[in-house]
């Protein structure tokens, strides 16, 4: 490329810049149309360009069925979000020369041990974050999820049970317990717990007011976006109906550094404009140092981009993918992309960045509705980088309906009546008794009501009944209709005893939080 033509493309990179230094005249309308179309009950957006907020505000209302808007301060659960901040926690303590990026964990975190030895003895506080140690997709998240009475210090000792999928930093498979156990470093190190390291050192410099570290202490009248959920299809984010939930699944503390924190548009400017300044604030003070931005933001593990997407998606699929520390990198038409998703039961999020323009916006609602925020998320990289407007919401519902007609196919295939199939081989009652996994802890089968009943002993609230299906599978109705169903097959000693059970999620769309293939539950007593 000739010197003359690299100047006409950067003075046009430059041109679209200020020509795109607003935000979409029609946004609010394009908002409300998607809304409208997905039934989603609020949404909250942030935009901020060159160090200036020029966007935060609330749509639609906190809970369907009820007056109270959602506003720039209203709290939405961010999710998987928290890991950047989570992130930034050890970069500041890098910073204060309290951690290195290199340390051994087994060396700084009391009572850490991987399943594999050489992870244990080689897994760096890099590591902890990237998501290359090992461990199968969302494997462990039983241990937090949906709720748990165990603590951070018990989750971080029952690591050494988790059986690796893979070696040690061969591939990407993203988890939350290594992120709950480098929150717990956080408190190894610091001597203070990890919300208040946050509430201290990150939330108070910035000017954060309006937010939660967690779920814990939110009051009943609080500006807080209540979840929602689809009821009726292949799971709660296809298919059916909008509802709200008849209570908040709160976010335990334990897990509250994997994906804890609450807060609205007005903070989580402040948030983003931190990090595109690469950790300077007002004043000439910093966050955290430029050495540590530039390890928060480099590429660690590469991510999976699996094959494009035919139709009209094509044109918007990465080329390339990458995990940082608690973010992702990635390209979006030729364009560098720092950005990282976050979800939780009634609630999704979507934090972008766009380095080479110095923009940045947060995308949060209080419903299941990806698509809605895939597509206003995808309006506004549009607009920043000059690319024709687009409506992407069709063609992103088209691809999510035809993943739901597949889910839903296969869940009514699946066999729920027991005179469709054979007899189960044992009585009701010597199928009851209590069946212990290593890392998870125990799950005890019950009699009742005349047939058998179900509980996860550390996640208060995971109960329901198991209902036959044929020989020794049965197939669980969860107390809570959110929860991902699963089959439940006993396998049987030679003396037709019960010697464990092995279960796996019905709906091929399951949330991979409900990761029961990773269970080896096997029968205490007998």
């Amino acid at each position: 490329m000739s010197l003359s033509i690299r100047v006409a493309a950067i003075a046009a990179l430059f041109a679209s810049a200020e020509l795109f230094a607003a935000i979409p005249a029609d946004f609010d309308a394009y908002v409300a149309a998607t809304m409208a179309a997905t039934h989603a009950p609020a949404f909250s957006v942030a935009i901020v360009e060159n160090g200036t907020t020029t966007l935060a505000k609330g749509y639609g209302v906190r809970k369907q069925g009820e007056p109270a808007r959602a506003d720039e301060r209203t709290m939405f659960p961010i999710g998987s979000n928290t890991k950047q901040f989570t992130a930034t926690a050890l970069a500041i303590l890098v910073d204060d020369g309290k951690l290195s990026w290199d340390d051994k964990v087994s060396a700084r975190l009391p009572g850490f041990q991987m399943y594999d030895s050489y992870a244990t003895g080689e897994m760096t506080v890099r590591d902890l974050l990237t998501h290359c140690s090992g461990l199968g997709l969302g494997e462990g998240d039983l241990m937090l999820f949906p709720r748990t009475n165990r603590s951070r210090q018990e989750l971080v000792e029952a690591l050494r049970y988790l059986k690796p999928a893979r070696s040690f930093r061969s591939g990407y498979a993203y988890d939350n317990v290594l992120y709950v156990a480098a929150g717990r470093l956080v408190e190894a190190v610091s001597g203070q717990s990890w919300e208040s390291f946050v509430r201290e050192r990150i939330f108070k410099p910035l000017g954060i007011k309006d937010s939660m570290v967690s779920y814990e202490g939110l009051k009943p009248k609080a500006n807080f976006a209540w979840p929602h959920v689809r009821q009726g299809g292949p799971n709660w984010a296809i298919g059916g109906e909008v509802v709200a939930l008849p209570e908040i699944a709160p976010i335990e503390n334990i897990s509250a550094p994997a994906g804890g924190i609450l807060a609205g548009a007005q903070d989580l400017a402040k948030w983003l404009n931190v990090q595109l300044a690469h950790g300077a604030i007002a004043g000439d003070k910093r966050l955290f140092s430029e050495a540590q931005h530039v390890a928060l933001w480099n590429p660690e593990t590469i991510t999976p981009t699996g094959p494009a997407p035919k139709g009209p998606l094509a044109v918007i699929a990465p080329m390339f993918g990458a995990y940082a520390l608690g973010y992702g990198v990635h390209d979006y038409r030729g364009h560098k992309i720092v950005s990282h998703g976050g979800g939780w039961i009634g609630g999704i999020s979507s934090f972008v960045m766009i380095p080479e323009l110095n923009v940045g916006f947060a995308v949060m609602t209080n419903s299941m509705e990806t698509t809605a925020l895939k597509a206003i998320e995808l309006r506004l990289l549009d607009h920043y980088l000059g690319f024709e407007p687009t409506d992407w919401l069709p063609p992103l519902q088209a691809a999510l309906n035809q993943k739901a007609e597949m889910a839903a196919a296969i869940v009514k295939a699946a066999p729920s009546d027991a005179q469709e199939g054979p007899p189960a081989s044992l009585s009701l009652d010597q199928y009851a008794g209590v069946y212990r996994d290593p890392w998870y802890g125990t799950v005890t089968i019950t009699q009742k009501d005349k047939g058998l009943w179900i509980s996860f002993d550390r996640s208060p609230g995971f109960s329901g009944a198991l209902e036959h299906v044929r020989y020794d599978t049965f197939r669980t109705r969860w107390t809570n209709p959110v929860f991902e169903d699963a089959y439940v097959t006993f396998s049987l000693k030679p003396d037709a005893s019960v010697d464990r059970i092995a279960m796996k999620a019905i709906s091929p769309l399951a949330d991979f939080s409900f990761d029961y293939q990773d269970l080896a539950l096997v029968r205490e007593g007998k």
